[in-house]
């Protein structure tokens, strides 16, 4: 009899334990934000300047800067309106840049430039796949370059190797001639881990020395300076006059982009921003790392919904169709209702995604990365790298590369490039496929 009583005891604290440590499990890998549904009619609009849904550009611009900078437009919608390239696809070439590539190229002037984290920067020619020209600059990168009449800008961080203990290191911005990678200037400022947006001549870019820079392009002198509350990480995004960025400590900014003033600011009890926000019907929307996504109204600053998105976000959002799309570090991929922040589906990926989706064509394209946040204190997928493409309205897989690991795609009129770990390869649409229903891939 007293053995069956500590034999019952001991079941009754082993599930005790089970319990408790559920309980840990779990609040471990939850955020811990409300949801909060938003509104279809406050601050939401779908007509005029602020539809994501753009035109076509002129065939002429597409040709020439068919992908100008990261996000694909100064709103970082990450949809690339102008091409319908879809799959299957065949690669025409590959290049091995020799590191991590964790931001994607940028496409102009018949060539892809692409750097790699240990600070080798590649002019790569669109059609061969041959290295036009390279410079290495001994500091680490973190971002993608954009392009403006002839000159291709660049922000790099701290000198190698990289080590990210010390904040007040320096980084800079550079500016090169397109064609044959020609230093054309520099501008010294804290280590910059966002990528430049160039909007009407001016450059805008965060720094880890808290501050958000407007630089002239052609001149490289400064218009003005802003102080954030913490270091700046995330990219800067532009929508009617204002300009909208994210800090570490949690806060989401607009100022005006002429002259710097704060139009608004707000912190919402998130964790630090790594994603850098998209602008659309008249929005913001923003992941952060405590696994939620925000909408706030673009003129306002009022806070519309908040939506649970697994455990962290660091992907930048696409939007497109009336949708937000977002990876996780749970290995989730999710679409939610623009207006309203209510979850429309969700995609299980065999890994981590760390890298912003790319639109095009209908299908929504993503990466997973394979030890993104393996000592992470919540809960991150591990798992094999790859890319996939989903049809962005119901999210059925449609087609997957074992190639991937932070961004996915950009193309111009006649390629996808994709972007691997280490490589970049060039990928066109089978012909005799084109026009027909796909079957999901295997």
């Amino acid at each position: 009899m007293l053995k069956r009583l500590i034999l019952a005891l001991a079941v009754l604290l082993l599930a005790g334990a089970g319990c408790t440590a559920a309980w840990v499990w779990t609040h471990r890998t939850e955020p811990r934000t409300e949801t909060t549904r938003g509104s279809s009619t406050r601050e939401f609009v779908t007509t005029g300047r602020a539809k994501p849904e753009k035109p076509k550009r002129p065939q002429k611009v597409v040709r020439k800067v068919p992908w100008p900078t990261y996000g694909f437009d100064s709103a970082r919608s990450h949809v690339a309106a102008d091409f319908e390239h879809r799959p299957p696809y065949r690669r025409t070439w590959l290049v091995e840049t020799g590191n991590l590539i964790e931001f994607p190229p940028v496409v102009a002037y018949d060539k892809l430039y692409v750097a790699q984290v240990k600070g080798r920067f590649l002019a790569i020619d669109a059609e061969t796949g041959k290295i036009a020209w390279e410079r290495r600059f001994g500091h680490c990168e973190a971002s993608s370059p954009t392009v403006w009449r002839g000159i291709v800008f660049m922000t790099f961080m701290q000198a190698l190797p990289c080590d990210r203990g010390d904040r007040s290191q320096r980084g800079f911005l550079v500016a090169m001639d397109a064609d044959t990678g020609k230093i054309l200037w520099r501008f010294e400022a804290g280590a910059i881990e966002s990528s430049p947006l160039l909007v009407r001549g001016t450059l805008y870019f965060g720094s880890w020395d808290h501050r958000v820079y407007a630089v002239n392009a052609r001149t490289k002198t400064l218009r003005w300076s802003f102080e954030a509350d913490d270091e700046v990480n995330t990219s800067v995004a532009y929508s009617e006059g204002a300009i909208f960025f994210a800090t570490d400590a949690g806060s989401v900014y607009s100022l005006d982009a002429r002259t710097g003033r704060v139009r608004w600011e707000r912190h919402d009890g998130s964790e630090y921003f790594y994603a850098t926000p998209a602008v659309a019907y008249g929005r913001v929307y923003i992941g952060n790392t405590n696994g939620a996504l925000y909408a706030y109204g673009a003129r306002s600053g009022d806070l519309l919904w908040v939506a649970h998105a697994g455990t962290y976000v660091y992907t930048a959002a696409a939007v497109w169709n009336r949708t937000v799309y977002v990876g996780s570090y749970d290995g989730g991929f999710y679409a939610f209702d623009a207006a309203t922040g209510n979850r429309k589906w969700r995609y299980e990926a065999p890994s981590a995604i760390h890298g912003a989706p790319t639109v095009m064509a209908g299908l929504v394209y993503f990466s997973s990365c394979e030890f993104c946040g393996i000592r992470a204190s919540r809960y991150a997928k591990q798992g094999p790298r790859g890319t996939y493409a989903l049809d962005a309205r119901s999210g059925r897989l449609v087609w997957q590369s074992k190639a991937g690991q932070y961004s996915p795609i950009v193309a111009d009129d006649e390629r996808v490039y994709l972007t691997g770990k280490t490589r970049v390869y060039a990928l066109e649409t089978i012909r005799r496929y084109r026009g027909r229903k796909l079957r999901p891939a295997a």
